[in-house]
């Protein structure tokens, strides 16, 4: 099987890119329940997908068995995601060397966030302390990876304060990373800020938006508590009237998120990223409205 193709290089492509996310099942029994999804949502032609690491790496089996399972299976390009949390410097090597000699050729390489029960002050070793490391270490040792890295639109949680934060994603870039695919956000105009902010500060990397399709309140709700991000008064409120009906709640999610993804194209954004939760209807969904 041919390596894949670097995103970078597909973003110097006329059109955006479209990519969609999956995180590796639990359990054995999952699997096929994601095999399912990946084989529906091939209609939809993603430039590739992502698969997730799990805190603390503890999915690092699994992210590694679900990315050679959508590429051999499926055809994806894949895009594996690497933390530094809880690895040293030669494992994360011999994680990325293993991606490479399978013919992947993208990395989204990330600080990681810290699982419960691990101490933050023994969770990063080894010089492995922030996402720029990770990312300095696999550009000098695999230069020919394309490296992707996050980006807080509202701030990442533990950052001091924005210009921190911007500050901590300018070192990403100045280590090697390629593009940044954002954390979810429901305000368009908090990207455009975000896009802005960084290219005032130096950074001139392709930006891609992350859109999450709410599938209910309480799962937006408890998503934006982890990642810091606002969900706005106007969404709640139609999520609100929507009560139980989880067909009422979908519709509302899934149109305001191709209100989204519309209006960011429109603007200019390099494509989207969605955050699907491995699951193949809502993306279908929301593919079918942007062609509408």
């Amino acid at each position: 099987m041919n390596p894949d193709p670097r995103i970078d290089s597909l973003l110097k492509g006329a059109r955006p890119l479209r990519s969609l996310e999956f995180f590796p099942p639990k359990d054995d029994a999952s699997i096929q329940a994601l095999r399912e999804t990946a084989a529906a949502l091939r209609s939809i032609a993603p430039d590739f997908v992502s698969v997730t690491y799990g805190a603390g790496g503890g999915t690092r089996e699994r992210t590694s068995q679900v990315s050679a399972l959508l590429r051999a299976e499926f055809g994806y390009a894949v895009m594996p995601h690497l933390t530094c949390v809880n690895h040293t410097r030669e494992e994360v090597v011999e994680i990325a060397r293993t991606h490479h000699k399978a013919g992947i050729r993208n990395i989204m390489a990330l600080r990681g966030d810290v699982p419960p029960g691990l101490d933050v002050t023994t969770a990063f070793r080894d010089g492995l302390n922030h996402g720029a490391d990770l990312v300095s270490l696999l550009h000098r040792e695999l230069p020919d990876l394309c490296l992707g890295v996050g980006g807080y639109p509202e701030k990442h949680p533990e950052a001091p304060s924005a210009l921190a934060d911007i500050d901590a994603l300018k070192r990403k870039v100045d280590c090697g990373a390629s593009f940044i695919t954002t954390q979810l956000f429901f305000e368009n105009d908090i990207y455009h800020r975000f896009v802005d902010r960084s290219q005032l500060h130096g950074i001139h990397v392709p930006i891609v938006p992350g859109i999450m399709p709410v599938l209910s309140l309480r799962q937006a709700r408890r998503m934006t508590g982890l990642c810091g991000s606002t969900l706005p008064a106007r969404l709640t409120r139609r999520l609100e009237v929507a009560g139980d009906s989880a067909d009422a709640v979908e519709f509302v999610g899934l149109e305001w998120a191709v209100g989204q993804v519309r209006e960011l194209l429109a603007r200019g954004a390099p494509g989207f990223h969605l955050y699907i939760l491995n699951r193949a209807k809502s993306a279908l969904a929301l593919s079918a409205g942007l062609a509408a």
